[in-house]
């Protein structure tokens, strides 16, 4: 196995949860992580080890998926319908809540800010303030606030409900 199938085997379920966090269509999911793993690949070979692997894969994931947010076409889906469909590999999140509240979880994340979902995905992917930091390149006082305001601005979503 090389350095790239291994990379991928690795971080890919952790690549589709966070593309679940971007985009409720499945098609347009499936793509956004085809996106994430094809710029992952070009990324590579410019990895000389700074960080951690794992921070330079999420760091290029969020770039993609951000990118996907510009160009990405008006919402036509419903949110919650799309949000009920389960992930084909099972994350954190499903092991900890129903799946009820795991799709209300996604649909409540998907409605907020961009820079408080970005810290909570990463977050629940139980990254360290330190990592989470250097992924949105910001400073880990920044990312614990942000990470404070995004599981309080969550907390109202989920209570709207």
């Amino acid at each position: 196995m090389n350095e790239v199938e291994r990379i991928v085997r690795a971080h890919e379920p952790a690549l589709r949860r966070l593309a679940a966090s971007y985009e409720a269509n499945p098609a347009q999911r499936e793509d956004l992580v085809q996106d994430m793993l094809l710029a992952l690949w070009r990324a590579l070979p410019k990895f000389r080890g700074e960080s951690s692997e794992r921070t330079f894969v999420y760091r290029v994931a969020q770039n993609r998926a951000f990118s996907h947010l510009l160009r990405r076409r008006p919402p036509q889906d419903d949110l919650d319908q799309a949000a009920g469909e389960p992930d084909p590999r099972p994350g954190p999140e499903e092991l900890a809540v129903s799946s009820q509240r795991r799709k209300a979880l996604w649909a409540a994340l998907r409605k907020l800010p961009l820079a408080a979902r970005q810290v909570l995905i990463l977050a629940l992917e139980e990254l360290p303030l330190r990592e989470i930091a250097e992924i949105l390149d910001i400073t880990e006082n920044n990312a614990a606030v942000r990470l404070s305001r995004a599981r309080a601005a969550l907390r109202d979503t989920l209570e709207e409900r």
